[in-house]
C-alpha cells in the first residue's frame, strides 16, 4: 500500500513539474519537384488552431486546394484533438526554394527545402485525355543493386474509376514503395492531375530486363451519346511502353558482402573523448546510403576491444525515396564501459560498397575513438552523465519558465503530502507485520529461476521486464519486488539505476536513459549490503552474497 501511494505522489510529482508542450510538425510530401508540379505541405498540431495564415507562402509558391482533418486521440486516460492542415503549393520556376516558417497557434513550424528540377522527357501523348509514364533511376544497374521506378498516371478529365496495375519482370524482384503520391502538373497549358506509384526493383541476373509498361483502365463520365445509349460512363485506358534495362553482373573480385550503391556517407554523431572506468559513455554513429534499403546495409559496430565493453541499441532506420530512389538513414547508439583506467583505442566502423556510377570499388570509415579513461569513483554518481546528452532533463524535472514558477510555492505543498502520505504508509506497513514482509522477500521458485537470464544476458537483451526479473532472483527475493532490490543494494549509482528503471516501466520515464544508467552500474555486477548479524544455519545459503 505504501509504495502504490508513493508512486501515486511521484506521478503527481511529474504531472506537476512537466510542463504542457504543444506538439506541432510541418513536412512536404515531396522534397523534389519537377517545374509546373505541385507538392503537398502538411502541418500537423494538437493545438486548438481554427485555420492558419498561408500568406507568408504566396511571395514564391501559387497555393490552393486547403483542407483540414481532425481526429482525437485518447491515451493513458487523456484526450488529445490532433488537426491536420493540408495546402498544394507550386513553385513559380525551377530552383531552391524555402518553404517558410508559419505561425500555428503559440508556436512556429520549422523551414523547409523544396528543390525544383526542370520536367522529365514525357512520351508522345498529344491531346490525350489520359497516359501513363514509367521513369527509372539506373539504365544499366548492376545485379542487386536497387533500382528506384516510378510510375505516373497523367489524366486531364475527372475519373469514375480506375485501376493502376504494375507487372513484375522476369528476372527481378518488384515491390511497391509506400503510399501513392497525388499532386498536379501542366503540360503544354493543359492541366493534368498526376497519381504517382514508385517501386523497389532488385535485379537477380545479368543481361537485358524488360520492365513491363504499366496499365491504366478507367472509366470518365461520357458526352451526349455515351449518356443517351449507355448508362452515361466512358470508358479510358492508357499504357506505359515496355523499359528495357542493361543489367551488369557482379565484377569479380569486388568487396563482399555485395553493396552497390550511389553513395555512402559514414559519421559520428556523438563521440566522447573521456571516460571513467565502470561508468558508460555513449557513441552514435549515422549512416546515410545512398540507393539502398536498410536490410540491405551491413550492421553497424565497433570492433572487440580489450578492456572494454560494448552495449548496442538497436539501429533507428528511417527509409525514404528521394530523387527517384531509395535511401536510407540509420542511426544506432552503443554504450562503451571501459573496464580499467588508461587510454583505450577502439576501432572505428568500416563498410566495403561499390560506387555503381563510378563503377569502382569505395570503403566508408571512421577513425578510431581515442578515450581517457580516469579511475571510477565507488559511488559512480555521474555514470549515466556519459550516457545522455549534457542538456538533457531527467525524467519529471522542470526546466524553464514552468520551473521557475513551481519552485516558488508548489514544492513545500508537495513537501507536506508526502510526508503525510510516508506516514500512512509506515503505519500501515508496521500494522502489517513481519508475516507480509517475508511472503514479499519469498523467493521464486527453481522452475521459474531457471528460465530467468543472468543479470548480465539481461543488461544486453535490453528488455527492461527481464532486467527487473534478473535483478529480483540475484537478490533472492520476489522479480517483481523492486523496492526489496533496492533495500539491498550499497551501491549509490547501483539504486539510483534501479530507480530508473522503476520510473521507465511504471511511471514517464525514459527506457533508453534507463538501460543506459543499468549497464554502466551493473558492469562489474551488483553490490549487496553486508547483513547486520551472522546466519545460524548450518546449510550454506541459497543465493551467496557477490
Amino acid at each position: 500500500m505504501s509504495r502504490v501511494l508513493a508512486w501515486l505522489l511521484v506521478a503527481m510529482l511529474m504531472l506537476a513539474a512537466s510542463p504542457v508542450q504543444a506538439q506541432t510538425r510541418a513536412w512536404l510530401d515531396r522534397a523534389q519537384v519537377g517545374h509546373g508540379e505541385t507538392a503537398t505541405l502538411n502541418i500537423q498540431t494538437d493545438q486548438s488552431v481554427a485555420s492558419i495564415d498561408y500568406a507568408p507562402l504566396q511571395r514564391q509558391f501559387d497555393v490552393g486546394g486547403q483542407t483540414v482533418r481532425r481526429s482525437y486521440q485518447r491515451s493513458n486516460g487523456r484526450s488529445t484533438a490532433m488537426s491536420l492542415f493540408v495546402v498544394g503549393i507550386r513553385p513559380r520556376g525551377p530552383g531552391v526554394f524555402t518553404v517558410p516558417a508559419l505561425r500555428v497557434g503559440n508556436v512556429t513550424t520549422a523551414p523547409l527545402q523544396l528543390t525544383v528540377v526542370a520536367p522529365s522527357v514525357l512520351p508522345a501523348s498529344g491531346d490525350a485525355d489520359a497516359f501513363v509514364e514509367t521513369v527509372v533511376d539506373a539504365a544499366r544497374p548492376y545485379v542487386q543493386q536497387a533500382v528506384g521506378v516510378q510510375v505516373r498516371l497523367h489524366y486531364a478529365v475527372p475519373l469514375m474509376s480506375g485501376q493502376l496495375e504494375q507487372d513484375p519482370p522476369m528476372g527481378a524482384s518488384l515491390r511497391q514503395v509506400g503510399e501513392d503520391l497525388t499532386y498536379q502538373r501542366e503540360i503544354d497549358g493543359r492541366r493534368y492531375n498526376v497519381v504517382e506509384r514508385r517501386f523497389l526493383l532488385i535485379p537477380e541476373r545479368s543481361g537485358v530486363l524488360s520492365l513491363p509498361g504499366a496499365r491504366f483502365n478507367g472509366q470518365t463520365m461520357g458526352g451526349f451519346f455515351d449518356q443517351v445509349f449507355d448508362d452515361g460512363r466512358k470508358a479510358v485506358s492508357a499504357a506505359a511502353p515496355v523499359k528495357r534495362l542493361d543489367v551488369q553482373p557482379i565484377p569479380s573480385g569486388v568487396p563482399q558482402p555485395w553493396l552497390p550503391l550511389h553513395d555512402l556517407k559514414l559519421r559520428y554523431v556523438q563521440a566522447p573523448t573521456r571516460a571513467r572506468a565502470g561508468e558508460a559513455a555513449s557513441v552514435e554513429i549515422e549512416v546515410i546510403a545512398d540507393g539502398a534499403t536498410a536490410t540491405q546495409l551491413p550492421p553497424v559496430a565497433l570492433a572487440d576491444t580489450a578492456g572494454v565493453q560494448l552495449f548496442a541499441d538497436p539501429p533507428q532506420v528511417d527509409e525514404q525515396f528521394v530523387e527517384g530512389r531509395p535511401r536510407s538513414v540509420l542511426r544506432r547508439r552503443i554504450a562503451i564501459v571501459p573496464l580499467q583506467p588508461g587510454a583505450v583505442s577502439i576501432a572505428g566502423p568500416r563498410i566495403e560498397w561499390w560506387d555503381a556510377a563510378q563503377g569502382v570499388a569505395r570503403t566508408a570509415m571512421l577513425p578510431p575513438l581515442q578515450l581517457q579513461v580516469a579511475a571510477g569513483t565507488a559511488a559512480a554518481t555521474t555514470s549515466t552523465d556519459a550516457a545522455q546528452p549534457a542538456n538533457a532533463a531527467g525524467p519529471g524535472m522542470p526546466s524553464g519558465d514552468a520551473a521557475q514558477s513551481w519552485s516558488r510555492w508548489w514544492p513545500w505543498l508537495l513537501l507536506i503530502v508526502a510526508l503525510l502520505v510516508a506516514l500512512g504508509g509506515w503505519r500501515w506497513s508496521r500494522a502489517k507485520g513481519s508475516v507480509s514482509e517475508a511472503k514479499r522477500d519469498a523467493p521464486l521458485p527453481v522452475a521459474q529461476v531457471a528460465a530467468i537470464p543472468s543479470l548480465q544476458e539481461a543488461l544486453k537483451r535490453g528488455d527492461l521486464g527481464v532486467i527487473a526479473q534478473a535483478l529480483g532472483v540475484a537478490a533472492a527475493m520476489r522479480s517483481d519486488d523492486l523496492d526489496g532490490v533496492r533495500r539491498r543494494l550499497d551501491d549509490a549509482a547501483q539504486v539510483d539505476a534501479v530507480m530508473q528503471l522503476q520510473a521507465a516501466r511504471w511511471g514517464d520515464g525514459d527506457a533508453a536513459s534507463a538501460l543506459a544508467a543499468l549497464r554502466a552500474a551493473f558492469a562489474k555486477g551488483p553490490r549487496w549490503r553486508k547483513p547486520t548479524k551472522a546466519s545460524t544455519s548450518l546449510l550454506p545459503p541459497l543465493y551467496p552474497e557477490r
